[in-house]
Protein backbone atom coordinates (compact mmCIF):
# COMPACT_ATOMS: atom_id res chain seq x y z
CA UNK A 1 0.00 0.00 0.00
CA UNK A 2 2.83 2.36 0.94
CA UNK A 3 4.61 1.67 -2.35
CA UNK A 4 1.38 2.27 -4.26
CA UNK A 5 0.88 5.66 -2.59
CA UNK A 6 4.47 6.58 -3.36
CA UNK A 7 4.01 5.70 -7.03
CA UNK A 8 0.76 7.69 -7.21
CA UNK A 9 2.42 10.73 -5.64
CA UNK A 10 5.31 10.42 -8.08
CA UNK A 11 2.93 10.21 -11.04
CA UNK A 12 1.00 13.23 -9.71
CA UNK A 13 4.22 15.27 -9.46
CA UNK A 14 5.23 14.28 -12.98
CA UNK A 15 1.77 15.21 -14.28
CA UNK A 16 1.83 18.54 -12.44
CA UNK A 17 5.26 19.42 -13.83
CA UNK A 18 4.11 18.45 -17.32
CA UNK A 19 1.09 20.73 -16.97
CA UNK A 20 3.27 23.58 -15.70
CA UNK A 21 5.64 23.08 -18.61
CA UNK A 22 2.76 23.04 -21.06
CA UNK A 23 1.20 26.19 -19.66
CA UNK A 24 4.41 28.22 -19.31
CA UNK A 25 4.30 30.63 -22.28
CA UNK A 26 7.19 31.20 -24.63
CA UNK A 27 8.28 34.78 -25.34
CA UNK A 28 8.98 36.09 -28.84
CA UNK A 29 10.62 39.47 -28.27
CA UNK A 30 10.98 41.49 -31.49
CA UNK A 31 12.91 44.78 -31.49
CA UNK A 32 12.88 47.33 -34.31
CA UNK A 33 15.46 50.13 -34.37
CA UNK A 34 14.65 53.85 -34.82
CA UNK A 35 11.02 53.33 -35.83
CA UNK A 36 8.48 56.06 -35.17
CA UNK A 37 4.69 55.84 -35.39
CA UNK A 38 4.70 55.81 -39.21
CA UNK A 39 3.14 52.35 -39.31
CA UNK A 40 -0.40 51.49 -40.35
CA UNK A 41 -1.71 50.28 -36.95
CA UNK A 42 -0.68 53.61 -35.37
CA UNK A 43 -1.74 55.77 -38.33
CA UNK A 44 1.25 58.08 -37.90
CA UNK A 45 1.68 58.42 -41.66
CA UNK A 46 -1.02 57.32 -44.10
CA UNK A 47 1.61 56.70 -46.79
CA UNK A 48 3.29 53.87 -44.88
CA UNK A 49 2.89 50.37 -46.32
CA UNK A 50 3.18 47.85 -43.48
CA UNK A 51 1.01 44.83 -44.33
CA UNK A 52 2.74 42.51 -41.85
CA UNK A 53 2.01 44.79 -38.91
CA UNK A 54 -1.56 45.20 -40.14
CA UNK A 55 -2.02 41.43 -40.36
CA UNK A 56 -0.37 40.77 -37.00
CA UNK A 57 -2.43 43.30 -35.08
CA UNK A 58 -5.74 42.56 -36.80
CA UNK A 59 -5.43 38.85 -36.07
CA UNK A 60 -5.09 39.67 -32.38
CA UNK A 61 -2.84 42.09 -30.50
CA UNK A 62 -2.86 45.01 -28.11
CA UNK A 63 -1.96 48.17 -30.03
CA UNK A 64 -0.58 50.76 -27.63
CA UNK A 65 -1.04 53.98 -29.55
CA UNK A 66 0.57 56.19 -26.88
CA UNK A 67 3.52 54.04 -25.79
CA UNK A 68 6.77 55.86 -25.08
CA UNK A 69 10.41 54.92 -24.74
CA UNK A 70 12.31 55.46 -21.48
CA UNK A 71 15.04 57.26 -23.43
CA UNK A 72 14.93 58.56 -27.03
CA UNK A 73 18.22 57.07 -28.21
CA UNK A 74 19.26 53.45 -28.77
CA UNK A 75 21.62 52.59 -25.91
CA UNK A 76 19.77 54.17 -22.99
CA UNK A 77 16.37 53.06 -24.30
CA UNK A 78 17.41 49.43 -24.57
CA UNK A 79 19.34 49.57 -21.31
CA UNK A 80 16.24 50.85 -19.52
CA UNK A 81 13.87 48.32 -21.03
CA UNK A 82 16.24 45.39 -20.49
CA UNK A 83 17.43 46.34 -17.02
CA UNK A 84 14.09 47.61 -15.74
CA UNK A 85 15.64 50.88 -14.53
CA UNK A 86 15.18 54.42 -15.84
CA UNK A 87 18.29 56.38 -16.88
CA UNK A 88 17.92 58.46 -13.73
CA UNK A 89 18.28 55.24 -11.69
CA UNK A 90 21.06 53.57 -13.69
CA UNK A 91 23.05 56.57 -14.91
CA UNK A 92 22.81 55.35 -18.53
CA UNK A 93 21.92 58.48 -20.52
CA UNK A 94 23.95 58.19 -23.73
CA UNK A 95 25.16 55.59 -26.20
CA UNK A 96 28.65 55.78 -24.70
CA UNK A 97 27.33 54.62 -21.31
CA UNK A 98 27.49 50.84 -20.92
CA UNK A 99 24.84 49.51 -18.53
CA UNK A 100 27.31 46.88 -17.31
CA UNK A 101 29.20 49.57 -15.42
CA UNK A 102 26.07 50.79 -13.60
CA UNK A 103 26.06 49.81 -9.93
CA UNK A 104 22.42 48.73 -9.96
CA UNK A 105 22.77 46.65 -13.14
CA UNK A 106 25.76 44.87 -11.62
CA UNK A 107 23.45 43.60 -8.88
CA UNK A 108 20.31 42.81 -10.89
CA UNK A 109 19.41 40.37 -13.64
CA UNK A 110 18.47 41.86 -16.99
CA UNK A 111 15.18 40.76 -18.55
CA UNK A 112 16.56 37.75 -20.49
CA UNK A 113 18.77 36.81 -17.54
CA UNK A 114 15.74 36.83 -15.25
CA UNK A 115 13.93 34.44 -17.58
CA UNK A 116 17.01 32.23 -17.78
CA UNK A 117 17.31 32.34 -14.00
CA UNK A 118 13.71 31.12 -13.79
CA UNK A 119 13.91 28.14 -16.09
CA UNK A 120 13.71 29.56 -19.61
CA UNK A 121 16.06 28.88 -22.51
CA UNK A 122 17.10 32.27 -23.88
CA UNK A 123 18.44 32.96 -27.35
CA UNK A 124 18.77 35.96 -29.66
CA UNK A 125 20.00 37.27 -32.98
CA UNK A 126 20.39 40.84 -34.20
CA UNK A 127 20.28 44.02 -32.15
CA UNK A 128 18.66 43.58 -28.75
CA UNK A 129 21.18 45.28 -26.45
CA UNK A 130 23.23 48.24 -27.69
CA UNK A 131 26.83 47.49 -28.67
CA UNK A 132 29.85 48.82 -26.77
CA UNK A 133 33.59 48.50 -26.93
CA UNK A 134 35.23 46.71 -24.01
CA UNK A 135 38.78 45.96 -22.89
CA UNK A 136 38.51 42.52 -24.48
CA UNK A 137 36.47 42.93 -27.67
CA UNK A 138 32.87 44.00 -28.18
CA UNK A 139 29.87 43.81 -25.90
CA UNK A 140 26.89 42.76 -28.03
CA UNK A 141 24.70 41.83 -25.08
CA UNK A 142 25.60 38.23 -25.90
CA UNK A 143 26.30 37.54 -22.25
CA UNK A 144 22.60 37.87 -21.36
CA UNK A 145 21.50 34.86 -23.43
CA UNK A 146 22.09 31.10 -23.43
CA UNK A 147 22.59 31.33 -27.21
CA UNK A 148 23.50 34.37 -29.27
CA UNK A 149 23.80 34.57 -33.07
CA UNK A 150 25.19 37.44 -35.16
CA UNK A 151 23.56 37.84 -38.55
CA UNK A 152 25.21 41.23 -39.05
CA UNK A 153 28.75 39.84 -38.81
CA UNK A 154 30.51 40.07 -42.19
CA UNK A 155 27.33 41.40 -43.83
CA UNK A 156 26.92 45.13 -44.41
CA UNK A 157 24.27 45.41 -47.17
CA UNK A 158 26.43 47.34 -49.71
CA UNK A 159 24.81 50.28 -51.45
CA UNK A 160 24.27 50.81 -55.17
CA UNK A 161 26.67 53.71 -55.64
CA UNK A 162 24.85 54.98 -58.72
CA UNK A 163 21.82 55.80 -56.55
CA UNK A 164 23.54 56.66 -53.28
CA UNK A 165 22.90 59.85 -51.29
CA UNK A 166 25.15 60.88 -48.39
CA UNK A 167 25.51 64.26 -46.69
CA UNK A 168 28.98 63.58 -45.25
CA UNK A 169 30.33 62.12 -48.49
CA UNK A 170 28.80 64.91 -50.57
CA UNK A 171 26.83 62.61 -52.84
CA UNK A 172 23.27 63.07 -54.08
CA UNK A 173 21.69 60.33 -56.18
CA UNK A 174 25.09 58.98 -57.20
CA UNK A 175 26.59 62.36 -58.12
CA UNK A 176 29.54 63.57 -56.04
CA UNK A 177 30.02 67.29 -55.60
CA UNK A 178 31.86 69.30 -52.94
CA UNK A 179 28.83 71.59 -52.75
CA UNK A 180 26.79 68.61 -51.58
CA UNK A 181 29.04 67.90 -48.60
CA UNK A 182 28.04 68.77 -45.04
CA UNK A 183 30.17 67.43 -42.21
CA UNK A 184 27.55 68.47 -39.67
CA UNK A 185 24.91 66.17 -41.12
CA UNK A 186 24.80 62.37 -41.07
CA UNK A 187 22.10 61.21 -43.41
CA UNK A 188 22.52 58.58 -46.11
CA UNK A 189 20.27 56.33 -48.15
CA UNK A 190 19.93 54.32 -51.32
CA UNK A 191 19.16 50.80 -52.57
CA UNK A 192 21.46 47.94 -51.63
CA UNK A 193 22.98 45.67 -54.24
CA UNK A 194 22.00 42.72 -52.03
CA UNK A 195 18.85 40.80 -52.81
CA UNK A 196 16.22 40.75 -50.08
CA UNK A 197 17.36 37.31 -48.94
CA UNK A 198 20.97 38.48 -48.65
CA UNK A 199 20.25 41.39 -46.33
CA UNK A 200 21.05 41.48 -42.62
CA UNK A 201 17.52 41.77 -41.26
CA UNK A 202 16.24 39.07 -43.59
CA UNK A 203 18.88 36.76 -42.18
CA UNK A 204 17.80 37.63 -38.63
CA UNK A 205 14.23 36.78 -39.61
CA UNK A 206 15.28 33.56 -41.33
CA UNK A 207 17.24 32.53 -38.24
CA UNK A 208 14.12 33.09 -36.09
CA UNK A 209 12.09 31.02 -38.56
CA UNK A 210 14.51 28.11 -38.21
CA UNK A 211 14.54 28.37 -34.41
CA UNK A 212 10.75 28.11 -34.34
CA UNK A 213 11.10 24.71 -36.02
CA UNK A 214 13.30 23.40 -33.19
CA UNK A 215 12.26 21.25 -30.28
CA UNK A 216 12.88 23.03 -26.97
CA UNK A 217 12.87 21.14 -23.70
CA UNK A 218 12.16 24.38 -21.83
CA UNK A 219 9.98 27.40 -22.57
CA UNK A 220 11.98 29.86 -24.63
CA UNK A 221 12.64 33.59 -24.58
CA UNK A 222 13.69 34.50 -28.13
CA UNK A 223 15.06 37.95 -28.97
CA UNK A 224 14.82 39.02 -32.63
CA UNK A 225 16.51 42.37 -33.29
CA UNK A 226 16.01 44.22 -36.59
CA UNK A 227 18.41 47.09 -37.36
CA UNK A 228 16.25 49.03 -39.85
CA UNK A 229 14.97 51.69 -40.19
CA UNK A 230 18.15 52.84 -38.43
CA UNK A 231 20.51 54.83 -40.63
CA UNK A 232 21.77 54.35 -43.28
CA UNK A 233 18.46 53.83 -45.07
CA UNK A 234 19.90 51.21 -47.39
CA UNK A 235 17.35 48.52 -48.31
CA UNK A 236 16.55 46.59 -51.50
CA UNK A 237 15.25 48.59 -54.46
CA UNK A 238 11.90 46.80 -54.36
CA UNK A 239 11.01 48.69 -51.17
CA UNK A 240 11.88 52.06 -52.69
CA UNK A 241 9.67 51.07 -55.62
CA UNK A 242 6.66 50.84 -53.29
CA UNK A 243 6.69 54.64 -53.10
CA UNK A 244 6.53 56.86 -56.17
CA UNK A 245 8.73 59.88 -55.46
CA UNK A 246 6.37 62.40 -57.09
CA UNK A 247 3.54 61.23 -54.82
CA UNK A 248 5.48 61.47 -51.56
CA UNK A 249 4.16 64.02 -49.07
CA UNK A 250 6.81 65.07 -46.50
CA UNK A 251 5.79 66.16 -42.99
CA UNK A 252 4.43 69.69 -42.70
CA UNK A 253 7.09 71.99 -41.24
CA UNK A 254 6.45 75.18 -39.30
CA UNK A 255 9.45 77.45 -39.84
CA UNK A 256 8.66 79.41 -36.65
CA UNK A 257 8.12 76.25 -34.62
CA UNK A 258 11.05 76.81 -32.25
CA UNK A 259 10.44 80.50 -31.55
CA UNK A 260 8.29 80.00 -28.43
CA UNK A 261 10.66 77.55 -26.69
CA UNK A 262 12.87 79.76 -24.58
CA UNK A 263 15.61 79.31 -22.01
CA UNK A 264 15.22 80.79 -18.52
CA UNK A 265 17.02 83.93 -19.71
CA UNK A 266 14.70 84.38 -22.70
CA UNK A 267 16.85 83.01 -25.55
CA UNK A 268 15.63 80.56 -28.18
CA UNK A 269 16.54 77.16 -26.78
CA UNK A 270 16.76 75.10 -29.99
CA UNK A 271 18.06 75.67 -33.50
CA UNK A 272 17.61 73.77 -36.75
CA UNK A 273 20.06 70.87 -37.06
CA UNK A 274 22.68 70.32 -39.74
CA UNK A 275 20.61 67.53 -41.25
CA UNK A 276 17.58 69.79 -41.56
CA UNK A 277 19.60 72.57 -43.19
CA UNK A 278 21.18 70.11 -45.64
CA UNK A 279 17.86 68.56 -46.63
CA UNK A 280 16.29 71.98 -47.10
CA UNK A 281 19.23 73.40 -49.05
CA UNK A 282 19.15 70.55 -51.58
CA UNK A 283 15.35 70.12 -51.54
CA UNK A 284 15.55 66.48 -50.54
CA UNK A 285 12.47 66.36 -48.31
CA UNK A 286 10.67 63.87 -50.56
CA UNK A 287 13.73 61.71 -51.05
CA UNK A 288 14.43 61.45 -47.31
CA UNK A 289 10.78 60.70 -46.51
CA UNK A 290 10.68 58.02 -49.19
CA UNK A 291 13.91 56.40 -47.95
CA UNK A 292 12.59 56.20 -44.40
CA UNK A 293 9.25 54.79 -45.57
CA UNK A 294 11.08 52.23 -47.72
CA UNK A 295 13.12 51.15 -44.70
CA UNK A 296 9.95 50.73 -42.63
CA UNK A 297 8.35 48.60 -45.35
CA UNK A 298 11.51 46.51 -45.57
CA UNK A 299 11.59 45.76 -41.85
CA UNK A 300 7.85 45.08 -41.95
CA UNK A 301 8.51 42.38 -44.54
CA UNK A 302 11.16 40.86 -42.28
CA UNK A 303 8.74 40.94 -39.36
CA UNK A 304 6.20 39.08 -41.47
CA UNK A 305 8.61 36.19 -41.96
CA UNK A 306 8.90 35.73 -38.19
CA UNK A 307 5.23 36.01 -37.26
CA UNK A 308 4.19 33.76 -40.14
CA UNK A 309 6.75 31.20 -39.00
CA UNK A 310 5.33 31.33 -35.50
CA UNK A 311 1.79 30.78 -36.82
CA UNK A 312 2.98 27.71 -38.71
CA UNK A 313 4.86 26.30 -35.73
CA UNK A 314 3.76 24.15 -32.81
CA UNK A 315 4.39 27.15 -30.54
CA UNK A 316 1.66 29.32 -32.10
CA UNK A 317 -0.86 28.87 -29.31
CA UNK A 318 1.50 29.20 -26.37
CA UNK A 319 3.70 32.19 -27.19
CA UNK A 320 3.53 35.81 -26.07
CA UNK A 321 4.68 38.11 -28.87
CA UNK A 322 6.02 41.59 -28.22
CA UNK A 323 6.89 43.93 -31.09
CA UNK A 324 8.57 47.13 -29.97
CA UNK A 325 10.57 50.02 -31.36
CA UNK A 326 13.34 51.45 -29.20
CA UNK A 327 12.32 55.09 -29.86
CA UNK A 328 10.94 57.39 -32.53
CA UNK A 329 12.53 59.59 -35.19
CA UNK A 330 12.19 63.10 -36.65
CA UNK A 331 11.67 63.55 -40.39
CA UNK A 332 11.93 67.33 -40.44
CA UNK A 333 9.53 68.07 -37.59
CA UNK A 334 10.99 70.58 -35.13
CA UNK A 335 13.56 71.29 -37.87
CA UNK A 336 15.60 68.12 -37.36
CA UNK A 337 16.06 64.68 -38.89
CA UNK A 338 17.37 62.64 -35.98
CA UNK A 339 16.28 61.38 -32.55
CA UNK A 340 17.25 62.08 -28.92
CA UNK A 341 14.70 64.81 -28.21
CA UNK A 342 11.73 64.93 -25.85
CA UNK A 343 9.16 65.84 -28.52
CA UNK A 344 6.50 63.33 -29.57
CA UNK A 345 8.32 62.33 -32.76
CA UNK A 346 11.19 60.89 -30.70
CA UNK A 347 9.47 59.60 -27.55
CA UNK A 348 6.56 57.71 -29.12
CA UNK A 349 7.25 54.31 -30.66
CA UNK A 350 5.31 51.21 -31.72
CA UNK A 351 4.37 48.64 -29.07
CA UNK A 352 2.22 45.64 -29.96
CA UNK A 353 1.59 42.76 -27.56
CA UNK A 354 -0.15 39.47 -28.30
CA UNK A 355 -0.96 36.91 -25.65
CA UNK A 356 -2.39 33.47 -26.46
CA UNK A 357 -6.11 33.60 -27.16
CA UNK A 358 -6.29 37.10 -28.67
CA UNK A 359 -8.44 37.19 -31.80
CA UNK A 360 -8.66 40.88 -32.73
CA UNK A 361 -6.86 44.19 -32.48
CA UNK A 362 -7.44 46.04 -29.22
CA UNK A 363 -6.35 49.68 -29.24
CA UNK A 364 -5.15 51.05 -25.91
CA UNK A 365 -4.69 54.80 -25.42
CA UNK A 366 -3.00 54.61 -22.00
CA UNK A 367 0.54 56.04 -21.70
CA UNK A 368 2.49 52.87 -21.09
CA UNK A 369 6.28 52.81 -21.37
CA UNK A 370 8.75 50.30 -22.73
CA UNK A 371 10.14 50.11 -19.20
CA UNK A 372 6.86 48.49 -18.20
CA UNK A 373 7.64 45.44 -20.34
CA UNK A 374 9.95 43.81 -17.77
CA UNK A 375 7.36 43.57 -14.95
CA UNK A 376 4.57 42.83 -17.43
CA UNK A 377 6.29 39.88 -19.06
CA UNK A 378 7.31 38.25 -15.80
CA UNK A 379 3.72 38.58 -14.54
CA UNK A 380 2.24 37.16 -17.75
CA UNK A 381 4.72 34.28 -17.57
CA UNK A 382 3.97 33.51 -13.94
CA UNK A 383 7.52 34.22 -12.78
CA UNK A 384 8.33 35.55 -9.30
CA UNK A 385 7.60 39.26 -9.00
CA UNK A 386 10.66 41.52 -8.99
CA UNK A 387 10.12 44.29 -6.48
CA UNK A 388 12.71 46.94 -7.35
CA UNK A 389 11.88 47.68 -10.99
CA UNK A 390 11.02 51.21 -12.12
CA UNK A 391 8.25 50.10 -14.47
CA UNK A 392 4.74 48.85 -13.73
CA UNK A 393 3.03 45.75 -15.09
CA UNK A 394 0.26 46.54 -17.55
CA UNK A 395 -1.05 42.96 -17.49
CA UNK A 396 -4.32 44.33 -16.10
CA UNK A 397 -4.81 46.34 -19.31
CA UNK A 398 -4.54 43.15 -21.33
CA UNK A 399 -7.42 41.69 -19.33
CA UNK A 400 -9.32 44.98 -19.45
CA UNK A 401 -8.09 47.84 -21.69
CA UNK A 402 -10.25 50.25 -19.67
CA UNK A 403 -8.73 49.24 -16.33
CA UNK A 404 -7.39 51.98 -14.09
CA UNK A 405 -3.94 53.15 -15.12
CA UNK A 406 -2.61 56.32 -13.50
CA UNK A 407 0.96 56.29 -14.76
CA UNK A 408 2.35 58.72 -17.35
CA UNK A 409 4.91 57.91 -20.00
CA UNK A 410 8.25 59.20 -18.76
CA UNK A 411 11.20 59.68 -21.11
CA UNK A 412 14.59 60.82 -19.85
CA UNK A 413 17.54 62.26 -21.75
CA UNK A 414 20.94 63.50 -20.69
CA UNK A 415 19.47 67.00 -20.66
CA UNK A 416 15.86 66.68 -19.58
CA UNK A 417 12.61 64.81 -19.03
CA UNK A 418 9.36 64.30 -20.95
CA UNK A 419 6.11 63.48 -19.15
CA UNK A 420 3.20 62.41 -21.35
CA UNK A 421 -0.14 61.94 -19.61
CA UNK A 422 -3.35 61.88 -21.62
CA UNK A 423 -3.63 65.03 -23.70
CA UNK A 424 -0.84 66.81 -21.84
CA UNK A 425 2.83 66.70 -22.75
CA UNK A 426 5.24 68.45 -20.40
CA UNK A 427 8.98 68.79 -20.95
CA UNK A 428 11.74 70.31 -18.90
CA UNK A 429 15.50 70.48 -19.23
CA UNK A 430 18.01 70.31 -16.41
CA UNK A 431 18.70 74.01 -17.05
CA UNK A 432 15.03 74.98 -16.68
CA UNK A 433 13.65 75.30 -20.22
CA UNK A 434 10.01 74.17 -20.12
CA UNK A 435 7.32 73.24 -22.64
CA UNK A 436 3.67 72.25 -22.35
CA UNK A 437 1.41 71.09 -25.17
CA UNK A 438 -2.21 70.00 -25.44
CA UNK A 439 -1.66 67.27 -28.01
CA UNK A 440 -5.38 66.72 -28.59
CA UNK A 441 -5.69 70.27 -29.92
CA UNK A 442 -2.08 70.64 -31.09
CA UNK A 443 -0.75 67.20 -32.17
CA UNK A 444 2.25 68.73 -33.95
CA UNK A 445 3.25 70.61 -30.78
CA UNK A 446 3.45 74.02 -32.40
CA UNK A 447 2.02 76.09 -29.54
CA UNK A 448 3.99 76.07 -26.30
CA UNK A 449 1.54 76.81 -23.45
CA UNK A 450 4.11 77.05 -20.67
CA UNK A 451 3.71 80.79 -20.14
CA UNK A 452 -0.08 80.61 -19.89
CA UNK A 453 -0.85 80.82 -16.17
CA UNK A 454 -4.18 79.04 -16.49
CA UNK A 455 -2.22 75.81 -17.04
CA UNK A 456 -0.01 76.21 -13.97
CA UNK A 457 -1.88 73.46 -12.11
CA UNK A 458 -1.29 71.05 -15.01
CA UNK A 459 2.43 71.83 -14.96
CA UNK A 460 2.56 71.36 -11.19
CA UNK A 461 0.91 67.93 -11.42
CA UNK A 462 3.15 66.74 -14.26
CA UNK A 463 6.32 68.05 -12.63
CA UNK A 464 5.80 65.57 -9.80
CA UNK A 465 6.84 62.79 -12.19
CA UNK A 466 10.18 64.39 -13.09
CA UNK A 467 13.02 62.56 -11.26
CA UNK A 468 14.45 64.78 -8.54
CA UNK A 469 17.68 62.82 -8.33
CA UNK A 470 19.71 61.71 -11.32
CA UNK A 471 22.30 58.98 -10.95
CA UNK A 472 25.69 60.03 -12.31
CA UNK A 473 27.08 58.03 -15.20
CA UNK A 474 30.01 55.70 -14.75
CA UNK A 475 33.17 57.18 -16.23
CA UNK A 476 34.39 53.74 -17.32
CA UNK A 477 34.12 53.34 -21.08
CA UNK A 478 36.07 51.92 -23.99
CA UNK A 479 36.19 52.92 -27.64
CA UNK A 480 34.80 50.49 -30.17
CA UNK A 481 37.57 48.75 -32.07
CA UNK A 482 37.87 49.10 -35.82
CA UNK A 483 35.25 46.99 -37.63
CA UNK A 484 33.70 46.29 -34.24
CA UNK A 485 30.59 44.73 -35.81
CA UNK A 486 32.77 41.91 -37.11
CA UNK A 487 34.96 41.72 -33.99
CA UNK A 488 34.86 38.85 -31.48
CA UNK A 489 32.34 39.08 -28.68
CA UNK A 490 34.04 39.71 -25.35
CA UNK A 491 34.20 36.27 -23.64
CA UNK A 492 35.01 37.68 -20.21
CA UNK A 493 31.62 39.29 -19.48
CA UNK A 494 29.34 36.28 -19.05
CA UNK A 495 31.38 34.69 -16.22
CA UNK A 496 30.87 37.88 -14.18
CA UNK A 497 27.06 37.59 -14.45
CA UNK A 498 26.36 34.88 -11.88
CA UNK A 499 22.61 34.34 -12.08
CA UNK A 500 22.43 32.85 -8.61
CA UNK A 501 23.81 36.06 -7.17
CA UNK A 502 21.82 38.53 -9.30
CA UNK A 503 18.56 39.88 -7.90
Amino acid sequence: MKNRITVLLLLFCIYTKAQDKKEQPNILFIAIDDINDWVSPLKGNKQAITPSMDKFTKQGAMVFKNAVCAAPICGPSRSSLLSGFLPSTSGVYGNAHNMLYSDIVKQNATLPEYFSKNGYHTLANGKIFHKHGTANGTDFGHWAFNEFARARRYNNDPVDKSKYTSSKAGIINGVKDENFKNKNAKLSWGPTTDTFKETVDYNVADWAKSQLQRDFDKPFFMGVGFIKPHLPWIVPQEFFNLYKLDDIVPPVINETDLDDILTVDGKIAYKPTGEYKWIKKHRLEKEATRAYLASISYVDACLGIVVDALEESKYANNTIVVVWGDHGWHLGEKQRYLKNTTWLEAVKTPLFVRVPGMKKAIVVDKNVSLIDLYPTLIELSGLPQKQNLDGHSFASLIDNPKAKWDYPGITITQDGTSVLLGKWHYMTTVTGTEQLYNIDEDPLEWKNLITNKKYNHIVTDLKKWVPVKRKKSSKLRFKKMKNYVDAPADPTIKPTRNLDQLN
